[in-house]
């Protein structure tokens, strides 16, 4: 039962183990709130790791499942003082995304595709600073440079010496074509990704235009794949006002499968980077155009 390397993981760690003790207690996630006298959307929030949980709430939860070994009991304990302890975002506040960037910080690989804008992981500063603006309009400057500021701490794992996140970007055509905030900035995010496109942890292919309806046209998704675990990995879905996280391995299965078609319907890493070559000359000629 080591603990994970962030609080993140390592609430999703516990979770998955008391979920596991419950169900070899018998008891369904009703009868422990009962007996807890918490509601049952605490026990399933602590199961899934969507929030902390006490070394009280352990202990108590293991007097539930009958759990004696006072060994396994003290880990788990452990455990829940250690997810408790603040990672660097918290320093940013109350972020939206903070479980994504939890569980991002501690992967070891990401799948990542979407059909509309550049990643975040690969976003130049301008290009970000654009995309957040322009897309979020409620935000305030003051949100908009905090946001900002967390997009770009993020990109240092892409860049860990000891342990560089092994990344797969499949690209739409269109989010290429698409300006944001200017051809200049377009052109500076392009030749950021060819660049990126040659590091040996990162594979970036271009889904083209004429590859017609595909799996990827039901929007963005990610899959997150960890050392050490047991887990098939997990699938995140970033949307406007939430974010979704899907952990079942039938679902990760799924998006695999669909990451897979995407993969193979795309160009080549080299045939990628001559597309975005010539896609960045022509925000070259339209920017020194009278």
């Amino acid at each position: 039962m080591a603990a994970k390397s962030n609080p993140t993981v390592r609430r999703r760690h516990l979770g998955a183990e008391l979920r596991g003790l419950r169900i070899a207690s018998g008891l369904k996630s009703k009868e422990v709130a009962e007996r807890l006298l918490v509601s049952q959307p605490k026990i399933s929030h602590l199961e899934n790791g969507n929030r902390a949980i006490s070394p009280r709430d352990v202990r108590d939860l293991c007097a539930i499942y009958g759990v004696t070994d006072r060994e396994v009991i003290d880990s788990l304990m452990e455990m829940a003082k250690e997810s408790s302890r603040r990672s660097w975002w918290h320093s940013y506040g109350d972020l939206s995304n903070s479980v994504y960037i939890g569980l991002e910080s501690d992967a070891v690989s990401l799948h990542t595709y979407d059909p509309m804008v550049i990643p975040g992981l690969l976003q130049t500063p301008a290009y970000a600073e654009a995309v957040i603006g322009e897309t979020i309009p409620l935000l305030t400057a003051e949100q908009t440079a905090t946001r900002l500021k967390v997009r770009l701490r993020r990109q240092h794992r892409i860049y860990d010496p000891a342990c560089p996140l092994r990344l797969w970007v499949v690209l739409d055509e269109s989010a290429l074509h698409r300006v944001v905030g200017s051809p200049d900035i377009m052109r500076e995010q392009l030749e950021h990704l060819n660049a990126l496109g040659t590091e040996p942890h990162i594979t970036m292919q271009v889904l083209p235009y004429a590859v017609g309806a595909h799996p990827g046209l039901t929007g963005q998704f990610s899959i997150l794949r960890f050392a050490d675990s047991h887990e098939s990995g997990v699938v995140y879905l970033e949307r406007f006002t939430s974010d979704l996280c899907l952990e079942k391995p039938s679902d990760v299965q799924h998006y695999s499968a669909m990451y897979d078609h995407l993969q193979a319907r795309a160009l080549t890493p080299d045939s990628s980077r001559d597309i975005l070559t010539d896609i960045t000359k022509s925000y070259i000629d339209a920017a020194i155009e009278p």
